[in-house]
């Protein structure tokens, strides 16, 4: 790599916060000090990931967007446990040479991360990290499935950072559409703001820009829903490839392909995702709680404490629904979440014993 600029850093999110992380992993930045991840005296540079590829990562170092390897023949590998994600910040060789390419070395620990249940396997399959906002897109030239909402808020809420939903599409609506979802919205996630966005009519993004601030969102929707038009247009340019949707049901065609961090000249940084078609919650306690909090306050009243919701005796939670203080559609939503996290949970459990 050609270098660091520490203040070029800083429009990808680097402030004291990861100064003292970077600090921390035992790397000098430009000096001549020790190296990361237990590299003797060989240089790293502090940069931020914005693209993961097969064995390769597009990092930002402040200066440039360079290729780092991150899984690579070489000894230097051992300083990462897991492939980086979009929003990393991570460790790079300063001294590559072509018989020892430019490597990550290192991952700074994350402070947010989405994780969803990877589908190819029984393992997290990490999203997107280091973000303090999460967008949960809705396109409004669709129907809301409200279990598709709550399963991306489970994973939000969970992530450790601030969830926003975001309608898109504002201009495919009419006034009383909007109405309705805001009003089926406040039932399913009273707490959690909701912007009216248009990106071809440059509706709702100062809005939209007030609640990012300088910092880092992921996007979070299924194909077609309107995330990468957002972006191109909270950017002011093209620089994420769009698409348009099939008219029969509104499905969108993965034009993208990969989790891109993108800057923007506020200041603040977006993390466009591919759309979702399938996002399969992961061990999500916090953000389950998070979603259904009637739910979970009401369990506090049960009177077994591993009390399962599902015909025990004393359950405060069935109580609420036979009462109508919990919706049944709420419960069942929960029951389904619940059940896949407990399934994922089981899985673990067998491979666990398999290795013993």
């Amino acid at each position: 790599m050609t270098g660091t600029d520490i203040e070029g850093l800083r429009r990808y999110g680097w402030d004291e916060r990861w100064e003292v992380a970077w600090s921390n992993v035992g790397s000098e930045v430009g000096g001549s000090g020790a190296a990361a991840a237990g590299l003797g005296a060989r240089e790293t540079r502090p940069g931020r990931v914005v693209r993961v590829e097969r064995i390769s990562a597009q990092v930002a170092t402040g200066i440039d967007v360079e290729t780092a390897t991150w899984t690579t023949p070489t000894a230097h590998a051992a300083g990462v446990a897991e492939p980086p994600a979009a929003g990393d910040w991570v460790g790079v060789l300063d001294d590559a040479t072509p018989e020892d390419p430019e490597a990550i070395v290192a991952v700074l620990p994350r402070v947010t991360s989405i994780v969803r249940h990877d589908p190819g396997q029984s393992a997290a399959q990490v999203l997107a990290a280091n973000m303090e906002v999460v967008f949960v897109v809705h396109g409004l030239d669709r129907p809301l499935n409200e279990a598709r909402i709550e399963r991306m808020l489970v994973i939000a809420w969970d992530s450790g950072a601030e969830p926003t939903i975001v309608l898109t599409k504002a201009d495919l609506a009419g006034p009383d559409d909007v109405g309705r979802l805001h009003a089926a919205l406040a039932e399913i996630a009273p707490a959690v703001r909701v912007v009216v966005t248009s990106g071809v009519e440059d509706h709702g993004l100062d809005e939209l820009g007030d609640v990012l601030g300088r910092r880092t969102a992921v996007l979070l929707g299924e194909s077609g829903s309107g995330k990468s038009t957002l972006v191109n247009a909270m950017v002011g340019a093209e620089v994420q490839t769009t698409g348009a949707v099939r008219s029969g049901d509104a499905k969108g065609r993965h034009t993208t392909t990969a989790r891109d961090l993108v800057p923007l000249v506020s200041g603040g940084c977006l993390i466009d995702t591919p759309g979702l078609r399938g996002i399969g919650i992961w061990h999500a306690e916090a953000g389950l709680d998070g979603v259904f909090p009637e739910i979970a306050a009401a369990a506090q009243d049960c009177r077994f404490r591993d009390c399962h919701h599902s015909g025990e005796p004393g359950c405060a939670v069935q109580a609420g629904v036979e009462e109508g203080r919990i919706g049944v559609r709420r419960f069942d939503s929960w029951l389904r979440l619940r059940g896949e996290m407990d399934a994922v949970a089981s899985r673990q459990e067998q491979q666990s014993r398999r290795r013993r």
